[in-house]
């Protein structure tokens, strides 16, 4: 008993979670491949992938099924084909669905049900043919052709069909759930609907049957009933003695789960249902979507015996007038037994003290999608007074509550209140201080509109959910704490890890987290699975490499990589982080400065050095000064007579030569030669480069007086650079050497390449060191001297 009301606790706290957290039901990743094609106006069954697993063709208007429709679909699992005008399927169209598990042929046009449809259907583990229009079935099994111990869950039936035989469930080993709908139905072979094994969940919509021909009822029901199947009555109406005498099958199958769903009754006919079963074994009673003609007045039925009665589930019950229902006083006779109540969405807005004093036995109480308000629930709870000591779950979520230190109080007596659910409430703020009993273990707060925590929350408290609320900050300590829903808040970072040394699972989706780091997660000590995802992360690159590196290591990511998106910078927005790509730059930007700082320095220390080797310095030195010497107005105009027949170019440490010998020689002849020496016609004053470009411009020729002294001067180059320009621009053999004595033609700078190619390709004069030899030199010197008319 202890393990089923833990099993019902956990359960109902897991469907409030997931109401109250409104989670995404987003498509995993590694879910199978699917096809839906519903409500397409379809004629025939579309041309899909060969690999698709389920394939939902429903809402269209199919007609046939022929043989090769479904060839190619070998991997089906689902095959839906709902609400189509189905009239004909080849006997042979399923042959090749091996795999099929599940196959719905519901509300169609199918006139008859044939077993070989199904012949080759060994994975059939669910099969829908309700709603069509056959009006007999059992003629031939479904299955004839071999067991089938797959089948869990069948559903036949319509409003057409008259008669139901032996054969409707031979071969079929066992089965979870069977629904039948007869409304109609005129005959009923014994032991149709009666297996070997019992099944486990039986749902019958017999409808007027129940008036019209209670013995058929008896029949199906006698064989349905059995202790270890839940009975589900639905679509009828229980108002009379006669349809509710058929129920005495279900006392004497010993059925201890029997429901109603879809059915109206009056206060007679809940008086007649209680005196029927009156000594049987059922510990179960389901009311969903009841309509109540009444006022509760049940005290005819106060005298039967139902001790095994420990829980009522009743969902969506409409009663008539129920401003002038009476009190739950008629039925304490069942009431002080019960361990388990569920009263959900029945217009309840207030259950009187007397009433819940004799709740003493009961275990879990769920009174959600009611109308309790304070100051009803001050009544229902006496003040925090009541009986029920030994309460262990309370559910008044989606209610009219307003103080939640009212709601802490009226709990506070009972002592082993472990669960304690009060979300969709209005509570706005929280108190301070709160007075919860000590063996309060969850707490579900969601959706109460709450703005800020305070130490009101219990320190008892394993599990809490906070979900959609307005909560910007979490700072309480929380030792026991292992479960912290925060979905759907305010959140921009993780809540203080240090605060919950205990905490085991966080869910954070929905807030706006920026990012998480290792550090976040380090600080909880126990924590094991993390949701966060469907949050505004910015990937930064240290965000990015931790998320990608790093955090399957820390923490389980229950919700899935794909649920992490980038929500900036904007380049990034809508992938997932494990899709997302920053540059090496950005991420590592000093590192990447330094790198590229070094590679310039060393490109242009490499550069420099080139342009030394190729003598580049030299080429835009001279460049520049040839321009600005070319900017300056000509010394001679075009056609003027110039005004030397040579400039002589010559080291300092030759002077002696050119002054004593080469001058006095040239001067003296006849004709004598004009010619420039810097030492005695350059104008004092000027910049010494413009006296060397005007003199050579001014020279017909210039001769240079080549030595190893010449070489290492450095005026002498410069003489020879502009010389060399000279020549270059012009065209014309103004040059003319003349070796003092003998040089190496490596000697020459090679950045000369005019000079060079003219000593290499052109006659040169030399200094002979015979004096006999030095007449021919002279002849020759001013043979080249002379100036061409």
């Amino acid at each position: 008993m202890k393990a089923f009301l833990s099993v019902v606790i956990c359960l109902s706290l897991a469907w409030t979670r997931a109401v109250a957290s409104g989670r995404r039901k987003a498509r995993r990743i590694d879910e199978p491949p699917s096809c839906t094609k519903s409500a397409k106006t379809l004629h025939r069954v579309p041309i899909v992938p060969a690999s698709v697993l389920s394939l939902d063709v429903s809402f269209n208007e199919i007609e046939s099924i022929y043989q090769e429709g479904l060839t190619a679909y070998t991997e089906l699992r689902t095959l839906k084909l709902r609400n189509n005008k189905l009239s004909m399927i080849h006997q042979e169209a399923f042959d090749s669905q091996h795999k099929l598990e599940e196959l719905d042929l519901s509300y169609n046009e199918l006139e008859n049900i044939y077993s070989v449809w199904f012949s080759h259907l060994r994975s059939l583990k669910h099969l829908n043919i309700l709603g069509n229009q056959y009006t007999t079935l059992g003629s031939d099994a479904l299955f004839p052709f071999l067991k089938n111990p797959a089948l869990k869950k069948l559903q036949f039936g319509n409003t057409f069909i008259k008669d139901v035989k032996q054969n409707v469930l031979r071969n079929i080993a066992q089965l979870d759930e069977l629904t039948f709908v007869g409304a109609n139905l005129r005959s009923y072979e014994n032991g149709s609907f009666q297996m070997a094994q019992p099944i486990r969940v039986v749902t019958l919509s017999l409808q007027g049957l129940f008036q019209e021909n209670p013995a058929l009822v008896s029949k199906i029901l006698r064989d349905v009933s059995h202790p270890e199947t839940s009975l589900i009555i639905r679509d009828t109406s229980l108002k009379t003695n006669e349809p509710i005498q058929t129920f005495k099958e279900i006392r004497q199958g010993c059925t201890r789960r029997l429901s109603f769903q879809n059915c109206s009754t009056t206060d007679e006919g809940v008086t007649l249902i209680l005196k029927v079963l009156d000594g049987s074994p059922v510990s179960y009673i389901g009311l969903e979507d009841i309509y109540l003609i009444g006022r509760g007045w049940w005290q005819k039925a106060k005298w039967t015996h139902l001790e095994n009665l420990h829980t009522i589930f009743m969902r969506n019950i409409e009663i008539q007038g129920f401003i002038r229902f009476s009190s739950m006083l008629q039925l304490v006779f069942l009431l002080k037994h019960l361990t388990k109540i569920s009263v959900i969405n029945c217009t309840v807005f207030v259950i009187p003290c007397i009433t819940t004093y004799f709740l003493r036995h009961v275990e879990y109480l769920d009174l959600s999608q009611n109308l309790l308000s304070d100051i009803t629930m001050q009544e229902t709870l006496c003040n925090g007074k009541c009986n029920m000591h030994n309460l262990n779950m309370l559910n008044v979520s989606h209610n009219s509550l307003k103080s939640l230190q009212l709601i802490a109080s009226l709990v506070s007596h009972l002592q082993k209140l472990t669960a304690l659910d009060v979300s969709h409430n209005d509570f706005l703020k929280m108190p301070q201080v709160c007075d919860w009993p000590a063996s309060l273990r969850f707490l579900n707060l969601s959706a109460t509109k709450l703005h800020k925590l305070t130490p009101c929350i219990p320190l008892s408290l394993t599990a809490l959910d906070l979900s959609q609320n307005y909560l910007t900050a979490f700072h309480l300590h929380l030792p026991k704490l292992m479960e912290l829903w925060l979905t759907g808040n305010r959140f921009i970072s993780l809540p203080e890890g240090g605060q919950f040394p205990s905490l085991q699972m966080l869910f954070i989706q929905r807030n706006t987290l920026n990012m998480f780091n290792k550090s976040d997660l380090m600080a909880f000590q126990s924590l094991q699975f993390l949701e966060a995802g469907q949050n505004n992360f910015v990937c930064s690159c240290e965000f990015v490499e931790f998320f990608k590196g790093h955090v399957d290591h820390l923490i389980t990511l229950r919700d899935g990589h794909h649920s992490y998106v980038c929500d900036s910078p904007p380049s990034l927005r809508d992938l997932t982080i494990d899709n997302a790509q920053l540059s090496v730059f950005k991420c590592h930007m000093i590192l990447s400065v330094s790198v590229v700082c070094s590679v310039t320095v060393v490109v242009l220390i490499a550069a420099v050095i080139a342009c030394y080797k190729l003598h580049v310095f030299w080429y835009l030195q001279m460049t520049v000064a040839w321009l600005k010497a070319k900017g300056k107005p000509a010394v001679c105009s075009a056609g003027a007579s110039l005004r030397y027949d040579a400039f002589v170019s010559y080291s300092q440490h030759d002077a002696e030569w050119v002054e004593e010998i080469l001058v006095p020689e040239l001067e003296s002849s006849d004709p004598p030669v004009a010619l420039c020496l810097h030492k005695r016609d350059f104008l004092p004053g000027r910049w010494i480069v413009d006296n060397i470009i005007e003199s050579i411009e001014s020279s017909y020729r210039t001769l240079f007086v080549l030595s190893e002294n010449f070489v290492t001067s450095e005026w002498c180059r410069y003489e020879l650079d502009f010389s060399h320009f000279r020549i270059m621009d012009e065209n014309n053999d103004s040059a003319i050497l003349m070796l003092l004595e003998p040089i190496a033609n490596p000697t020459i700078p090679k950045r000369f390449c005019k000079l060079r190619k003219i000593m290499n390709s052109r006659t040169y004069l030399e200094w002979p060191q015979d004096e006999e030899r030095r007449g021919e030199f002279w002849h020759n010197l001013r043979a080249v001297l002379k100036r061409e008319d």
